[in-house]
């Protein structure tokens, strides 16, 4: 039993890391019907374990099953954008808060040479999304590595990390220039060099609602 499951979390992991790199490359998009012989041939796994895989990713948030249908790429409506990304920001912003005190100057400074190779990038590079993105969470998992609370740090990255921007990749580049990106995480790092936990909270809830409102316009369009 030890071994199945052992199996499981390895097949869970390679399905999952194969669906979020072709959502990342724009082989799947939110609403693209996940067709399981192929997924299998991929893998060179068995159909079974690819339905039991894929149920854990439903249960996630990053796949929904459909009676009769078959599983498909969540696409999220403007509202659950909304409401995500809020929810994110909460948790967040409280993670962020508990790991304060024990930032240290080299912690800031490896945040500041995040901000420094995203503010490098170039918008009209063919990976430019997936760069962003990749800077993005880097950025966000280094404010977060000290927090010892790490059932808020993952929940909050189960709903911004793991499902929301795979979910909504295509909409990254989109959102904000590069330029309101990059300021827009200085503000970040400002409220969090303050050493005011209440600061903090509120800067990277209103930093999650910004993104939520923004990407929850282009998800309606």
């Amino acid at each position: 039993m030890v071994r199945d499951r052992q199996g499981m979390k390895t097949y869970s992991a390679q399905i999952s890391d194969y669906i979020k790199k072709a959502l990342l490359k724009g082989e799947l998009k939110p609403g693209d019907k996940i067709k399981e012989v192929q997924l299998a041939s991929a893998l060179s796994i068995s159909r079974a374990p690819v339905r039991e895989a894929l149920q854990l990713l439903v249960n996630n948030g990053l796949v929904v099953s459909l009676p009769q249908k078959g599983k498909f790429i969540k696409k999220l409506s403007a509202d659950e954008i909304r409401d995500g990304y809020f929810i994110g920001g909460v948790l967040e912003g409280a993670a962020a808060a508990l790991s304060l005190d024990l930032l240290t100057r080299s912690d800031f400074d490896n945040m500041e040479t995040l901000l420094s190779r995203m503010s490098d990038l170039q918008p009209s590079s063919t990976d430019y999304g997936e760069q962003l993105a990749n800077l993005d969470i880097a950025f966000h998992d280094a404010l977060l590595a000290k927090t010892p609370n790490r059932l808020i740090v993952e929940q909050a990255r189960a709903v911004c990390q793991r499902r929301s921007k795979f979910l909504l990749f295509n909409f990254w580049p989109k959102a904000f220039s590069l330029d309101e990106v990059v300021e827009r995480h200085k503000r970040v790092l400002a409220a969090a060099l303050t050493g005011s936990k209440q600061t903090v909270e509120t800067t990277l809830r209103e930093h999650y609602e910004e993104l939520g409102e923004r990407m929850a316009a282009l998800a309606e369009h």
